[in-house]
């Protein structure tokens, strides 16, 4: 570093510079311009700085908006820095400190009786959540309508946004920062969080999302419809993009999927999605609460605010090619040890079943009770019930398709849990499955009991 009159000279940090040109205002000697070569690190073109008429005075330095665009002391940084698996680390700062979660008892009490997005209301604070983000959305509002009474109480925050746009954009933040975080929303609000949700899959980022699903496609209404499965396994924004969606069946459910899925979401560094229907948001059951509770800490990726994260860089932003290839074989891999290892699955009579049902949420329920009825008529007929629709639980269906001889699937939707049984069956190798047929309904409509009985005498009538 040179220093004329004692006075160090300024020295540009590409990576902080956006180029605005407030500097060049500030320098009496003209010693800045505009650069003329973009920074492949930010896709900004930084200043350019000639030192020869420089006299130390730092009118640049005190003149930047960023910090440390321009510096004075060169040797107060290290540029290269050791890697993260964000990229390079800017600042000479020392290993993030450990600072890990715990577990708190709680006392035994009575079972409470609350409707389902209560439910997930509760398992989110259960599960260490004290930072909620949302905008007002039938048939989900109750549940961020709970968490804005009861966090103040515990030194939490919820935030109204003014759009779900904003919404998964104070989630990235929060998300960046370690801190356990989520939002409850609807299927109309779920699509417009799409982007977002991409950038934190980009920047592996945890999330949770809770999305009481209704009819659509538009505003369609409130009634209950499992029209995002499609969404939330294969549209969760552009690019390269997967998370897991669990597909709670019950209030209990709902509480005890919204507490694992935090936990999924941080083992993993991404983003999480219950898929409730309509009628299990706003139904009413016996819920259980578990024996204990998580204080959480902050992990060591976390850009947390103190000395000890401050080298730390969360980013989806990666404009060498083969940099973002790379991450995307890395996302690959992620999503590869999700298939292999957090694929969730419930089988319902199904050790003799010839007939399988393949169902999830409330149209589980319903099938279920079909199943007593067909049994009474001495069908062998069993459920399938996915809980994770992504990844589909396919290594259990197949452990079962040797004596099935009808899979039938039944759905609130045009075929969208058909269609990654599906897909999950080709990529397994099952290119020849036993016949397939549905019972579906749309629009706000779920299949009903009887539906599905008659269903199941046709197709075996016809056998």
């Amino acid at each position: 570093m040179t220093i004329v009159a004692g006075r160090p000279k300024p020295f540009v940090v590409p990576a902080y510079c956006k180029g605005c040109g407030r500097c060049i205002r500030a320098c009496v000697k003209n010693c800045l311009a505009p650069g003329t070569e973009i920074n492949p690190e930010t896709g900004l073109v930084p200043m350019v700085l000639d030192l020869t008429e420089c006299n130390g005075c730092a009118l640049c330095v005190d003149a930047c908006p960023e910090p440390h665009g321009l510096h004075l002391f060169e040797e107060a940084f290290d540029v290269v820095g050791p890697a993260t698996p964000q990229g390079a680390r800017p600042f000479t700062a020392p290993h993030p400190e450990p600072w890990p979660g715990t577990l708190v008892d709680l006392p035994e009490r009575e079972p409470l009786i609350v409707k389902g997005t209560y439910a997930a209301a509760l398992g989110a604070i259960l599960a260490g959540c004290r930072h909620v983000f949302g905008y007002p959305i039938t048939p989900s509002t109750e549940g961020a309508e709970l968490m804005a009474r009861v966090l103040p109480e515990l030194d939490g925050i919820f935030v109204q946004a003014v759009s779900e746009v904003a919404t998964v954009n104070m989630m990235y933040g929060a998300g960046g920062a370690g801190k356990r975080c989520m939002t409850f929303t609807s299927s109309p609000g779920f699509s417009l969080m799409l982007e977002g949700i991409s950038y934190m899959i980009g920047a592996e980022v945890p999330a949770v999302f809770v999305n009481i699903m209704r009819g659509g496609p538009g505003l369609g209404n409130v009634g209950p419809e499992q029209a995002d499965i499609k969404l939330a396994c294969r549209g969760l924004g552009h690019g390269n993009t997967h998370a897991i969606a669990l597909a709670p069946a019950s209030p209990q459910e709902m509480l005890d999927l919204t507490m694992l899925s935090f936990e999924l979401a941080f083992k993993y560094r991404n983003p999480v999605v219950v898929l409730g229907d309509g009628y299990l948001g706003q139904m009413t059951g016996k819920v259980q609460l578990p024996s204990q509770m998580v204080r959480p800490g902050i992990p060591e990726w976390a850009v947390y605010g103190d000395r000890s994260h401050r080298g730390n860089l969360i980013c989806s932003i990666r404009l060498e090619p083969e940099e973002l290839e790379q991450h995307n074989i890395d996302l690959n891999e992620k999503y590869a040890r999700i298939v292999a290892h957090e694929q969730r699955v419930e089988f319902h009579r199904c050790d003799d079943a010839e007939v399988l049902l393949v169902a999830c949420n409330t149209p589980a329920q319903l099938a279920k009770g079909a199943i007593r009825d067909l049994r009474d008529k001495g069908l062998r007929v069993g459920l399938l019930r996915p809980i994770t629709v992504w990844p589909f639980p396919i290594d259990g269906l197949c452990s079962v398709l040797d004596q099935v001889k009808r899979l039938v699937v039944v759905e609130a939707s045009s075929g969208q849990l058909e269609d990654e049984m599906r897909l999950a069956l080709s990529h397994a190798g099952v290119h020849a499955p036993p016949p397939i047929s549905h019972v579906r309904r749309m629009g706000g409509i779920l299949p009903s009991q009887g539906e599905i009985i008659e269903h199941v005498l046709g197709v075996q009538e016809l056998s």
